[in-house]
């Protein structure tokens, strides 16, 4: 069983070496899906990025390379076209024969990646006492996705949810809980509204002299491990990370409360740090404050600018904390990749933090290296940042009802004779999914629109689109009366229509495009695999009779690419986290 793709690039380059010497070991083949049925099934664009190089014609290069081609068995047409593009069309044996074998690997013709690394994945980070509103969404749900398609490959995956839980606000917080009364206060807290009770501390602490003195002590003797302190503080965590886990519950996320690593974590980390780039000769005193200046960063000014490590006044900031979590993530959890999902405005601030990872040695020299997965905005349908009436960014459980309550009415008015709880179901795996959809299909650098009528649609690139594909597949089983599908099938493959040899190719996809998401970190690669499955799998649905095919080898034939759909629609789905349902 092979990816045609990986197949086709090894022989081509073995082809371009054999043709062209040495000098091209390790020249890109360019294997790419072909754009039209007329110029095959893949396309080879070697030639004109060699030509140059070379000074040689393109067509001239890319017949020498297929004279040397040797894809007997894989392929029953090659071609070279136009300017020097080489076309390849499988053969269909081949095609129908290894489509079959995927019937016996429970894998999907997926491989784990035969070197693993520890990753360390940085993901939706809310803050303590805060209410997790939509600007949270994108972290968790993007983090969420790469932490299972790693996890997948065979990857040793750290989750590391780094929480806002330390500084100077806790000092106002614990202060107005104290005002309240601590029983009034963890009654106010557990019913959630996280945001109100920091609001309310909020106005006390900017209209209230006398309380924000006493916010500001609370704050020295809370750095200074004051148990009374501390035990509030705890009380505020708690409070919050039990909110935070109602949250990750209705998500279907993956992190727990042994994923927790906020800011408090590395609190006594932070002066060692510093002492390291001090003694190294990293850090050094500037303006009172000791800072970094790690080359390639200057100012408006033209100057270089400074990572602010501890300030003049003896405090630590962000800055301080970020590079203690990288020094933790690299030479204490001996993490070899370490993935930021963090929103597009802090590249500069994490590229200066991975700056001086690799000036002190955490990163580079033994293969560790960070990285930043940036993403855009959650717009509204008129473009702008997503807000409420009252201009404040929606409260996410409060959008992932709201998303459930709309599926749910969906799934009632198309499928009323549904029982109760199997529609409550589907509304809820429809409502949290084409949520987590309409983020994952989109390019993660770029903003997307939060459109309730798009994402809730059964046409287009959405989650819905894709659960009723997978529901079409499984209803066919369960009305066909047929015996399940399975390894003994792995020969009954028969590609006799163009729809289901269209349908064989995407299939077979699985496996390069389940890598690329992997080496690449965009979720969107996935989704859009999907889309493309799901329309391959309609055109033939709707073209080729499955349970009246015209022979029983037919109809068994079209029972395996049926049965391979729903496997690979419900292993890809699950790997962006989320759920299927066999009825809607």
């Amino acid at each position: 069983m092979a990816d045609p793709q990986t197949t086709l690039a090894a022989a081509v380059s073995r082809a371009m070496v054999a043709a062209l010497g040495p000098e091209v070991i390790g020249a890109d083949p360019v294997i790419r899906v072909a754009g039209k049925p007329e110029f095959g099934d893949y396309q080879a664009n070697f030639a004109m990025p060699l030509a140059k190089r070379l000074g040689r014609p393109a067509r001239d290069i890319a017949h020498a390379v297929v004279d040397q081609l040797d894809l007997g068995g894989v392929c029953s047409t090659v071609e070279v076209a136009g300017p020097g593009f080489v076309n390849l069309t499988l053969d269909d044996g081949w095609l129908a024969t290894e489509t079959g074998l995927l019937l016996a690997d429970d894998r999907l013709g997926v491989p784990a990646d035969p070197v693993p690394e520890r990753v360390v994945v940085d993901y939706s980070a809310p803050n303590v006492a805060k209410e997790m509103h939509v600007g949270h969404l994108r972290s968790s749900i993007i983090g969420d996705a790469l932490c299972r398609v790693l996890s997948w490959l065979g990857h040793p995956v750290i989750r590391q949810n780094h929480v806002g839980d330390w500084g100077t606000p806790f000092g106002m917080l614990i202060e107005h809980l104290l005002d309240l009364g601590e029983e009034m206060a963890a009654q106010e807290l557990s019913v959630g509204d996280l945001t109100a009770f920091y609001q309310q501390g909020r106005v006390k602490f900017d209209a209230d002299p006398d309380f924000a003195a006493r916010a500001r002590q609370r704050v020295v003797l809370l750095q200074a491990g004051d148990a009374d302190s501390l035990r509030l503080w705890h009380l505020l965590v708690e409070e919050s990370e039990r909110y935070f886990n109602r949250v990750y519950e209705r998500l279907g996320m993956l992190l727990t409360d042994d994923d927790l690593a906020g800011e408090s974590f590395y609190n006594d980390r932070l002066a060692s740090v510093a002492a390291e780039l001090e003694t190294a000769g990293l850090a050094v005193v500037d303006d009172g404050a000791l800072c970094v200046f790690p080359p390639g960063f200057p100012g408006r000014d033209g100057q270089p600018l400074p990572l602010i490590i501890r300030k003049s006044d003896g405090g630590y900031g962000y800055a301080a904390t970020d590079l203690a979590a990288l020094r933790h993530r690299t030479v204490e959890l001996g993490g070899r990749r370490i993935v930021y999902v963090v929103g597009a405005p802090q590249a500069q601030h994490l590229a200066m933090v991975f700056a001086v990872g690799r000036m002190a040695g955490w990163l580079g020299d033994d293969g560790a290296r960070a990285e930043h997965v940036a993403f855009g905005s959650v717009l509204a349908p008129d473009g702008r940042m997503l807000r409420t009436r009252s201009g404040e960014s929606p409260k996410l459980i409060e959008l992932l009802d709201e998303s459930v309550e709309r599926a749910g009415a969906a799934v009632r008015a198309k499928n009323p004779d549904l029982p109760t709880e199997v529609q409550d179901d589907v509304a809820r795996v429809v409502g949290i999914g084409s949520v987590k959809y309409a983020d994952l299909s989109t390019d993660r650098i770029r903003d997307y629109v939060f459109d309730w009528d798009r994402m809730l649609s059964f046409d287009g690139n959405t989650a819905v689109y894709l659960l009723y594909a997978y529901v079409r597949v499984r209803s066919i089983f369960r009305r066909g009366g047929a015996a399940p599908v399975g390894p003994s099938d792995v020969g009954a493959v028969l590609l006799s229509a163009p729809e289901e040899r269209a349908l064989a190719l995407v299939l077979l996809r699985f496996d390069l495009v389940v890598h690329q998401v992997a080496d690449t970190l965009e979720p969107h690669r996935l989704s859009n695999y999907l889309f493309d499955l799901a329309q391959a799998y309609t055109t033939f649905f709707e073209a080729c009779p499955v349970l009246r095919a015209e022979t029983p080898e037919l109809r068994r034939s079209r029972l395996v690419l049926c049965e391979l759909t729903a496997r690979t629609l419900a292993q890809g789905l699950g790997l962006l986290g989320i759920d299927t349902v066999e009825q809607m």
